[in-house]
């Protein structure tokens, strides 16, 4: 039987060597992404900056692209359109106007007329504003969020592994929710609640991928006592590689057809998935592993390793 094997047997890259640049590189463009978030900032959508949901039903499946095209042309700003539960359903929204109560009052206006004009079977089923003090409390709750699954991945790393690992994964992950936060300021996607979900989800990705490679550090230090540390992170990383590069590429296959064919709704969420795979697949490999030389990892981890093995082999049950 073919068995595909994008990388070969054997393979023993320098990764280690590399590993000053990959620092310097990581620390630049960490540096630089907090620089875009505090001079920039982010390009806010509805669900952080606040404005107006509309739900609408109509009597067929719905036309988004009839929809949309109405409604570019109001002068609205933003307005995003996406199937609500049924096919019938449409949730449209828009992004808050500048000026009080009326100036949303007038909007809303424009965007009945238009939509009435184009669907008249439609119907409106509710309005609702999204003031600024919701959206800062939805801004809060997303920041919480992805603290605590940053310090929840630090917990299980601490209790699975040993200490230096579960910081070196935060490190590792810290550095790719920065990174991503940069990517959406540079490139001024607009940041929403789907968005926050993309970032949690390459959090998950980025973990798995480290502590494969993290595993398989921990059994080389059982097998390798006397191997010096960089050789043994170096043999460590070649032997996950080749899992490592199949996943990734699987993984943004998917997400290349899903960023061509999904459509305009979804596409920004996956355009930070694609980046998201890609950042999280480097750190594994160039941040996640290397970084646990500067935390003086040691050689206890295997050594306790096999005296619990040693001590659960020698139990005797006298009957």
């Amino acid at each position: 039987m073919f068995r595909l094997r994008l990388i070969p047997l054997g393979t023993n890259i320098p990764f280690m060597k590399a590993r000053f640049i990959a620092f310097s590189l990581s620390a630049f463009l960490a540096l630089g992404s907090l620089g875009l978030f505090f001079t920039q900032g982010l390009n806010k959508g509805i669900d952080f900056a606040g404005g107006i949901m509309i739900e609408v039903a109509t009597k067929g499946p719905a036309d988004l692209a009839k929809m949309r095209s109405a409604m570019s042309g109001l002068g609205l700003g933003e307005v995003a359109l996406q199937e609500f539960g049924s096919p019938n359903d449409v949730l449209i929204r828009i992004e808050r106007q500048k000026g009080g109560d009326e100036a949303q009052n007038v909007a809303v206006k424009k965007a009945k007329a238009a939509l009435k004009d184009g669907f008249p079977d439609i119907s409106f089923r509710r309005v609702e504003f999204v003031g600024p003090k919701v959206s800062g409390e939805l801004v809060m709750e997303a920041a919480i969020a992805i603290a605590l699954s940053v310090l929840a991945m630090l917990v299980y790393i601490w209790f699975r592994f040993e200490l230096q690992f579960g910081l070196g994964a935060v490190l590792a992950l810290v550095h790719d929710v920065i990174l991503t936060i940069g990517f959406f300021s540079v490139l001024r996607l607009e940041f929403n609640l789907s968005s926050v979900a993309a970032v949690l989800t390459i959090v998950g990705y980025s973990i798995n991928d480290t502590v494969v490679v993290y595993d398989r550090i921990r059994e080389n230090l059982r097998r390798y006592k006397q191997m010096p540390m960089p050789e043994l992170l170096n043999l460590s990383i070649n032997e996950t590689l080749s899992r490592t590069v199949m996943t990734s590429l699987t993984t943004l296959l998917a997400l290349v057809a899903l960023y061509a064919l999904g459509g305009e709704v979804i596409r920004g969420f996956t355009l930070a998935m694609i980046w998201g795979i890609v950042v999280g697949t480097y750190s594994s490999i160039f941040v996640a592993a290397p970084i646990l030389l500067l935390l003086k990892l040691d050689r206890k981890t295997g050594d306790e390793d096999d005296e619990e093995n040693n001590n659960a082999e020698g139990i005797v049950i006298e009957g």
